[in-house]
């Protein structure tokens, strides 16, 4: 069935989501500062996991040695000045503020953040493009059904400590992959393994900016600096 691997992925975090909300309301303020420090401590660690192993090469002579480092300046602070043109942080966040008015949450305080933090984690990285177009051109949903397993568990355990706005990262996840599976076709020709490679790269710096936004450190407009996907993608095209 064509599609199935996106649907999977969105019925992964809805479920998440759900097992939640239901968690969470068990847990006193404690635990859930605890575990939020938890869900932060896995972001972080899967983005620097991530970057380090596209970024460290180790050579014919056993040492080691910095790769992509021109790429990852030129998408990161090219993609931030795009971001800031487009204001796509204050864009996103005024989603969040909508789907939190019309889903009758005023009261609480943390939907935002739960949602745009999810949304990023989870739309964020190689393996949502790589998915989509698998699905897509091959029918073969393995991949998004193997992110779709980590996703619900990140999404529940985020849910538990930011609440209902981080169910509401379906959306996003939906129309993300929804998207890229729709125009499959078309950007086929730029999924080299260079542009993959950097797309990797530069989306787990990206998740790793999302973890320590959770710890709480200064905070980083993550969403601004989405156009670096991009702009890494066609670098390693060219």
């Amino acid at each position: 069935m064509p599609g199935i691997g996106v649907l999977a992925n969105v019925v992964a975090v809805l479920i998440g989501g759900v097992l939640g909300l239901g968690g969470g309301r068990f847990l006193a303020e404690r635990f859930q500062a605890t575990l939020m420090r938890a869900c932060a401590l896995v972001v972080i660690f899967l983005g620097l996991g991530g970057a380090l192993s596209k970024m460290l090469v180790v050579g014919a002579d056993g040492h080691l040695s910095f790769v992509g480092i021109d790429m990852m300046l030129t998408s990161l602070i090219g993609g931030a000045i795009i971001g800031e043109i487009l204001n796509i942080e204050d864009r996103m966040t005024a989603f969040g503020a909508w789907l939190k008015r019309i889903s009758g949450s005023s009261g609480d305080t943390h939907f935002i953040d739960g949602f745009v933090s999810a949304s990023l984690t989870i739309c964020v990285g190689a393996m949502s493009v790589i998915g989509a177009v698998s699905d897509s051109l091959l029918g073969d949903p393995s991949i998004l059904f193997a992110k779709s397993v980590l996703d619900g568990i990140v999404i529940m355990l985020l849910t538990a400590t930011l609440g209902k706005g981080c169910v509401f990262s379906a959306i996003s996840v939906g129309i993300f992959e929804g998207a890229v599976f729709l125009a499959a076709g078309a950007i086929e020709p730029l999924m080299t393994d260079a542009a993959l490679s950097n797309l990797s790269y530069v989306g787990s710096i990206l998740i790793f900016t999302v973890g320590t936004n959770l710890m709480t450190l200064p905070y980083i407009r993550v969403a601004n600096f989405l156009p670096a996907l991009v702009i890494a993608v066609v670098w390693g095209v060219m």
